[in-house]
């Protein structure tokens, strides 16, 4: 018999920079048999598109292929679906917590970098800034994502 996998689902504004890179970045790092990666926009910007070709290079550089992500926005059965739902930012938290109907739901959305630091911290989105800001974002997606996927691989899946 096969175990349910965990199903997390990464969360920014327009699914094109910091979701794309949080999923690529995290399926690099777990097993794709027990977890299932996905990503998604609170906003409809550019859906059916490819991540932003920022952040597809640098995932690039660091080994890591996004390139056939395409962009979608989050719905209302993502609440249900999902196990962990991760917004990059207070502002997509936010919105994704009015999304929410049940106490259920309420409770698998959080922010990302909650993983790793204490108290709300936002990853900062690189969109309007230079390839330095995608680099950032990278390496601050990437230590919440080790430990993610340290919780996920625990035996008791401390979640």
């Amino acid at each position: 018999m096969n175990p349910r996998k965990t199903k997390v689902l990464m969360v920014c504004l327009g699914n094109i920079c910091r979701s794309p890179l949080a999923e690529g970045i995290l399926k690099s790092m777990v097993d794709p048999g027990l977890i299932e990666v996905d990503s998604a926009g609170t906003a409809g910007y550019h859906i059916g598109n490819p991540p932003d070709e920022r952040s597809l290079a640098i995932a690039r550089q660091f080994g890591i292929d996004i390139s056939e992500q395409r962009c979608r926005q989050v719905r209302q059965i993502d609440l249900r679906n999902f196990d962990l739902i991760y917004a990059m930012d207070e502002a997509n938290l936010a919105h994704l917590l009015e999304m929410a109907r049940s106490n259920e739901e309420r409770t698998k959305v959080r922010l990302l970098l909650e993983e790793v630091s204490p108290g709300p911290r936002d990853v900062p989105d690189p969109y309007y800034g230079g390839t330095s800001g995608f680099e950032k974002v990278y390496h601050l997606i990437h230590e919440a994502c080790e430990a993610i996927s340290r919780k996920l691989s625990d035996q008791d899946n401390q979640l």
